[in-house]
């Protein structure tokens, strides 16, 4: 051994043990994190709507409407305070909030209707 230091090297391995595995690999630290929010991103396509009223019908189907697809909770009175805050953030005037609450938990999201 020469004594010389070897660059580190980061990587995400993707769709491991599938016949679609890849690496792609992060140049440092500080770009772990993005790299990881892009590889996430792949292949979405996100779409803004202020109010069910500016979908289109089929996009409002396939995402509101569908009973096949659609989940109902019930809300009980020990969680509706929750739900409460939870609506005010998504649903409210500020938008700030809103964003704050999407980006700080996107990456527990497990079931998304795209």
């Amino acid at each position: 051994m020469s004594g010389e230091k070897l660059a580190t090297k980061y990587a995400w391995v993707v769709d491991a043990g599938t016949d679609k595995e890849e690496v792609v690999e992060v140049p440092n630290i500080p770009d772990i994190l993005e790299s990881l929010r892009a590889i996430g991103r792949r292949g979405i396509d996100i779409k803004r709507f202020k109010g069910l009223g500016e979908m289109n019908p089929e996009e409002l189907w396939e995402t509101t409407m569908d009973p096949e697809q659609r989940t109902l909770l019930q809300v009980t009175w020990d969680a509706a305070s929750d739900a409460d805050q939870l609506f005010t953030t998504l649903m409210g005037e500020q938008v700030e909030c809103r964003r704050k609450y999407i980006e700080d938990h996107a990456l527990e999201v497990k079931n998304l209707d795209i």
